[in-house]
């Protein structure tokens, strides 16, 4: 008799429930966006881009079938090195640039992962080298993911938190690193306000869903609404930081 490869739950995420590993595979439940990550993942994988996961099929139960990348996946938000939070806007300029002309912009620069955070990242020797969970993926504007990323890297309002100062600094080494022109850095703070906005009427509007995470959408609605006071209490700090 043939072994069957054990299904190994893979959890963290706070939106796709039932997600396995089977061996070297990650196995999805497939959703209205699987057609767009698949036709995603392909060009990716068509354009040498490494930071993203390989989209192998659907298998016998349906589901999306993906390559499983070795590392590691931060299960919380926590204070990264300056060193970590350039890797990553490096990673992200890289996921953006690949799309670029792809024909799966539609009118807009580029595909937006929608959800960079360090819980979607795999890291492997202490840095971010590729994004997973490309389900939110969509044509969007670069500052859409740059706003996000500096917002779940860099800025936090937990009182342990390094000071304002401090995090507007690292969100100049992110947008440093991406290479964000000078005309739209002026935007950042805009951005990453936009996403914490977005972040609170998307949670709200899935107020009777359990969700898979260990977080509560009501939990998560409080934490984005402090995190939006928080950055814009704090607006002169980033703003001066990224003249």
């Amino acid at each position: 008799m043939r072994d069957v490869p054990a299904e190994l739950p893979l959890t963290g995420g706070r939106i796709t429930s039932g997600v396995v590993r089977v061996a070297d595979t990650v196995r999805r439940p497939a959703t209205d966006s699987s057609a767009f990550v698949a036709q995603l993942l392909a060009h990716l994988q068509q354009h040498q881009f490494p930071g993203a996961p390989r989209y192998l099929g659907r298998d016998e139960a349906d589901r999306d079938v993906l390559s499983y990348l070795p590392g590691w996946v931060p299960a919380k938000f926590r204070h990264w090195s300056d060193t970590q939070i350039a890797s990553a806007g490096v990673l992200l300029r890289s996921f953006h640039d690949a799309t670029r002309d792809s024909g799966l912009t539609g009118e807009h620069p580029v595909v937006c992962h929608h959800d960079p955070g360090p819980n979607n990242t795999v890291f492997r020797a202490g840095l971010p080298v590729a994004f997973i969970d490309f389900d939110t993926a969509a044509p969007g504007d670069p500052l859409e993911d740059i706003g996000y990323m500096a917002w779940t890297w860099c800025v936090s309002s937990k009182t342990t938190a390094p000071p304002a100062a401090a995090q507007a600094a690292q969100v100049r080494v992110l947008v440093d690193a991406y290479g964000l022109t000078a005309a739209r850095r002026t935007a950042v703070v805009d951005a990453i306000l936009d996403r914490q906005s977005r972040n609170i009427r998307w949670w709200t509007e899935r107020l009777t869903d359990p969700g898979p995470g260990p977080a509560s959408p009501g939990e998560i609605i409080a934490w984005s609404e402090r995190e939006y006071a928080y950055t814009s209490t704090n607006r002169p700090d980033f703003a001066a930081a990224l003249r």
